[in-house]
């Protein structure tokens, strides 16, 4: 057993976009995704209860392939594995894995796998941008240092990567390394955007596709291979769309989300500069002194929370909330549409839900 060590101080997004840019595109709105929207939100729980018993076994086939004999390495491992967040990716998966009734073993691997690139992207993301928190517990940069956090992430992508090489799944592994690359090009698009107030709506989208919707799509056209290889395509399309929705959901939430409810402080992307939809939205539509007001708080080095809150008031009076929840329902009824080629059954059911999860969630 290793003891306690203090001496550490995947598809082109083009390929599914199927909105235009600019805030005149009009919103559609399917029936399906209107009528689920209108009552309570499903809770996670329900959209899991089809594939609970495997989603019981993805922590210990993740425990299997990263465990380490490098103290330093299990030491890290441990405190990630406490983190284990809610596991919506490999949810898509195995129920995208059960879309015809199957119930691939194949799967579980594929779930632990696709959670291993998802907990590495945000161990990386929280050294970049200097994030002490996660789920509400201090990140791996916190604990020890940004080095380790962009090496553990490595390590994590490539016990990932590696697992699929061993068993020789050659088409997974396409997938899911296309995915990490536009994760990775998404990331390097985020930093390079010096002018944060120049970024636009088509930047917006390009840099959710990459960042947010790939692997989602990844992880939906990987339960297809294991499970229904037919349904790989409208899966895939599926996953992308849900992946959009869930992004401005999750912006959206920055916005209006309670710090006890989300698990990060209400305007933590407006604190690193981050320019998400609804201020895209609204920036245009501010008045010269608004506008000013806006530029100024972007060259402020520590912004008060009074600051964040004048932001929030103008981006909620010029629309800009009501316009990404606008975008987030346009982009549920591409996803919603995806599943309507396929047949009814528990698992589609399960998607569907997992549709109006996504941008009604509260945290």
């Amino acid at each position: 057993m290793c003891s306690p060590s203090t001496s550490i101080s995947p598809t082109s997004p083009s390929a599914f976009a199927s909105c235009g840019s600019g805030l005149s595109v009009p919103i559609r709105s399917g029936a399906g995704v209107t009528q689920a929207l209108r009552g309570v939100p499903p809770e996670l729980s329900a959209i899991q209860a089809p594939v609970r018993g495997s989603l019981d076994r993805v922590g210990d086939e993740i425990k299997r392939i990263v465990v380490s004999d490098f103290c330093e390495i299990e030491e890290v491992n441990e405190h990630l594995l406490f983190m284990r967040g809610k596991l919506f990716r490999p949810t898509l998966l195995l129920l995208s894995s059960q879309v015809e009734g199957a119930h691939p073993e194949a799967a579980l691997r594929l779930a632990a796998v696709v959670e291993l690139v998802h907990l590495a992207t945000l161990v990386h993301d929280d050294a970049v941008d200097h994030s002490v928190l996660r789920r509400g517990l201090p990140t791996v940069n916190a604990l020890w240092t940004h080095q380790v956090a962009i090496i553990m992430g490595d390590y994590l992508y490539s016990r990932g990567v590696s697992e699929l090489a061993r068993v020789g799944n050659l088409e997974a592994l396409a997938v899911l390394a296309n995915a990490a690359n536009e994760m990775s090009v998404g990331e390097m698009r985020q930093l390079t955007s010096y002018d944060a107030l120049d970024f636009s709506e088509d930047d917006y989208y390009r840099l959710i596709a990459a960042k947010t919707a790939s692997l989602m799509s990844a992880a939906c056209e990987m339960g297809a291979l294991a499970g229904a290889p037919a349904l790989r395509e409208p899966l895939a399309r599926y996953g992308h769309n849900l992946g959009m929705a869930f992004q401005i959901a999750d912006d959206l939430l920055d916005y209006t989300g309670l710090e006890a409810v989300t698990g990060k402080p209400t305007g933590h992307d407006l604190r690193e500069r981050k320019v998400t939809l609804p201020l895209v939205a609204a920036f245009p539509l501010a008045t010269p002194a608004e506008e000013s007001l806006i530029r100024s708080f972007f060259t402020l080095a520590d912004p008060a929370d009074d600051d964040i809150a004048r932001v929030v008031e103008i981006v909620e009076e010029r629309g800009g909330l009501a316009y990404a929840r606008d975008r987030a329902a346009h982009y549920a009824d591409l996803a919603w549409a995806a599943l309507e080629e396929l047949s009814d059954g528990r698992a589609v059911t399960a998607l569907k839900d997992a549709v109006a999860y996504a941008v009604d969630r509260r945290r």
